[in-house]
């Protein structure tokens, strides 16, 4: 219930509802919502019922007795029922002994699987056509797209009375309790606490269901924002990368900087012109007729823009009648207004965080906001971010530049050139069908057993993605975990493989975490950044799973400066996330052009802070870039936050002599605090004194 990913799953609908005028002043959501208040017969019943069902099972059940008419109490609208439909509900439906909570319990178990399993199956099916690469998108296949079948179940279970069934038997718990007292919880408890915290909130269906085509308007909207890179031109009408190149922005423009790196003839050209295209995206002054149009060519610092003058898509040519270099009107931040929008009509429904703010620290994430923030401001002040800058410019042989904060030189096999890997991966995995048949291999080379490999693909299935990729996983044992990726027309090229192995790590938690469990309630890890670090365990060793070298003693301290430096990287991309998504709830009345001016000042403000005197050049706004920030509600502080337990869960498994025992004995401690997971899987908290600690040691090394 509390993962990021599978919320953003079950959101992820087309829809169109929410869309506004850019300029249109945005209304408060929680202006009109409507939260009755419980009956007034309520307290003089709860108190009979309570001498009443103590008496009937004793004085050992009075605390039980206790929470569960509170926690009842707290959602019980006179629409719900009389007082004499209260005192009935609550006198059959109390488990009064051990052997009834016993059932009651199991029973609840294996029925919420397979709601979450089907309802999940049918979200999957019925998106099959947007998310996967199958052809045009129609307009029915919107409408399918755009149902969400579960979007009324919580209201449901609270008018069939299912939901207060669980409430009036098993605990609601603050994130204090769970974070002090859960340590000595056994596995049933914990599993009851996360069932009683499926209906912590009674959110109307309206509401799920206008976040929900909120989320996928964004998701639409970022899926489809490619740059065809063959049709940029420099300032002497140059063209620096190949045809039939097209990025996705931002992670497949980010990753060409990365790659570019290796290309020592146009390498800095280039790096130097996607800069130049992800601030005018950031900025929205980039045209808005280039976006996704291989029939223009784009200079994009002079800002020129003129009919193409080659051909490259594999599409017909089409005839442009009216080109011009007028900007993208903002639909960046009238797209992250609709999320804001959207998120705040549950604000009122959720009184213990009631903001979306408070929703993914203190419920997704359970790491409260402050801790978070100070841990990556330990990792943006931290002394050894200059000494890691320093040792850049000795290799690049210049200053650093804005862009070299996705500095790739540190990774093992970095010599190759991007069209080498393309080549190698290539003529690997010509098709999805290719790199299904290989998962056994390249799991066996992680050190599963072939037992446990097979196994584990077995329990996952590859598609061809619409969008750059990712990993769908399963919600009931019934199911298999999906790996969408994308394969070009001339096979998978080296970013597609490098997300794929990162999916890969996300689909083999997801099926130990799901089919090995011991309580399907505690399916999964304790957040995003559990399953976001545990994928880069996958991902950090691509190019062995390739056949390159494995890393000597001297790589493995260069593969950990390239986890510092992109810590230190999306820290700060974190930071800005947390910073817009405040400054939108200080701000109810905003404008997209207001929110578009206040991101461009953060992202600067960001980076000033903590960029600037490493890099020496001010106000740049890189760090907003992120597609994250439109399309996935906050999402971003995962990432960082993945890094560092990545770096400890690599530190344990190279303790323990390999990744396949290790990874599975971890993936299957389940859904807990974080901190108690990572005291079980590595014997410390989260933090990055592990990182900052290998960081120190890694130097001495390197120097």
């Amino acid at each position: 219930m509390r993962r990021v990913f599978i919320i953003l799953a079950i959101f992820f609908v087309l829809g169109s509802a929410l869309i506004f005028a850019q300029e249109t002043p945005m209304p408060d959501p929680a202006a009109d919502a409507q939260t009755a208040p419980a009956p007034a017969w309520m307290k003089d019943s709860a108190a009979k019922l309570e001498s009443e069902l103590v008496a009937k099972y004793g004085v050992a059940q009075k605390i039980r007795v206790q929470r569960g008419l509170h926690q009842v109490a707290e959602f019980w609208r006179a629409s719900d029922g009389d007082v004499a439909g209260f005192e009935e509900f609550v006198r059959g439906n109390f488990a009064g002994d051990q052997a009834a909570l016993d059932t009651m319990f199991n029973r609840f178990e294996r029925l919420v699987e397979q709601l979450d399993g089907h309802m999940h199956e049918i979200n999957r099916e019925f998106r099959q056509q947007v998310d996967l690469d199958l052809g045009p998108v129609q307009s029915y296949d919107e409408v399918f797209a755009g149902y969400d079948p579960s979007a009324h179940v919580l209201d449901d279970f609270f008018q069939n009375k299912l939901a207060f069934t669980v409430l009036l038997n098993f605990p609601l718990t603050t994130l204090d309790e769970r974070l002090t007292e859960g340590v000595t919880w056994n596995r049933r408890q914990w599993a009851e606490a996360r069932l009683a915290e499926r209906f912590s909130k009674r959110i109307p269906a309206n509401v799920n269901l206008a976040i929900s085509q909120a989320a996928a308007e964004a998701d639409r909207y970022i899926a489809e924002y490619n740059i065809w890179m063959y049709h940029l031109l420099d300032n002497s009408g140059q063209r620096l990368f190949p045809p039939k190149m097209r990025l996705l922005s931002h992670w497949n423009l980010r990753d060409e900087i990365k790659a570019d790196y290796a290309d020592s003839k146009n390498g800095l050209a280039k790096q130097r012109m996607i800069q130049q295209v992800m601030e005018r995206i950031v900025t929205q002054s980039i045209p808005k007729v280039v976006v996704n149009n291989p029939n223009v060519d784009w200079n994009p610092y002079t800002n020129d823009v003129s009919a193409a003058a080659v051909h490259d898509s594999d599409a017909p040519a089409a005839a442009m009648t009216d080109i011009s270099n007028a900007p993208e009107p903002d639909t960046r931040y009238a797209t992250l207004l609709n999320d804001y929008v959207a998120a705040r009509m549950a604000d009122p429904y959720s009184p213990t965080a009631p903001t979306l703010i408070a929703r993914r620290f203190d419920e997704d994430r359970e790491i409260p906001e402050l801790r978070v923030k100070a841990m990556l401001e330990q990792v943006l002040t931290s002394p050894l971010v200059p000494q890691v800058a320093k040792l850049i410019e000795l290799q690049l042989g210049r200053p650093l530049e804005p862009f070299d904060v996705w500095y790739n030189g540190f990774r093992p096999g970095s010599a190759h050139s991007e069209a080498e890997l393309d080549q190698m991966v290539a003529k690997k995995y010509p098709t999805a069908e290719a790199y299904q048949k290989d998962i056994p291999n390249l799991l066996m080379h992680l050190g599963f057993s072939p037992e446990r490999a097979q196994y584990i693909a077995n329990n996952i299935i590859v598609d061809p993605a619409r969008g750059s990729g990712h990993a769908m996983g399963a919600e009931m044992r019934a199911e298999k975990a999906h790996l969408r990726t994308r394969v070009e027309a001339a096979g998978m090229n080296y970013k597609g493989f490098n997300i794929a192995v990162h999916e890969m790590g996300h689909n083999v938690e997801q099926t130990f975490s799901l089919n090995n469990v011991d309580h399907t309630l505690l399916k999964g890890v304790p957040n995003t950044a559990f399953t976001e670090a545990l994928a880069f365990v996958f991902q950090g060793h691509d190019l062995e799973l390739l056949g390159l070298p494995a890393p000597d003693a001297k790589a493995e301290a260069m593969k950990t400066l390239n986890d510092f430096w992109g810590t230190y990287e999306i820290a700060g991309v974190a930071l800005v996330d947390m910073e817009v998504w405040h400054w939108m709830y200080d701000h109810p009345h905003a404008t997209a052009r207001q929110l578009n001016v206040a991101t461009v000042g953060i992202s600067q403000d960001i980076w000033n802070r903590y960029y600037a005197p490493v890099f020496r050049k001010k106000d740049v706004v890189l760090l907003g870039i992120y597609s994250h920030m439109i399309d996935s509600f906050l999402y971003l502080p995962d990432y960082p936050i993945g890094h560092m337990i990545a770096h400890q869960i690599e530190e344990q498994m190279k303790k323990a002599g390999n990744i396949g025992p290790e990874f599975e004995r971890m993936a299957k401690l389940g859904d807990v605090t974080p901190d108690l997971w990572m005291e079980n899987a590595t014997g410390k908290p989260v933090g990055p004194e592990a990182l900052l600690s290998a960081t120190q040691r890694a130097l001495t090394q390197v120097k």
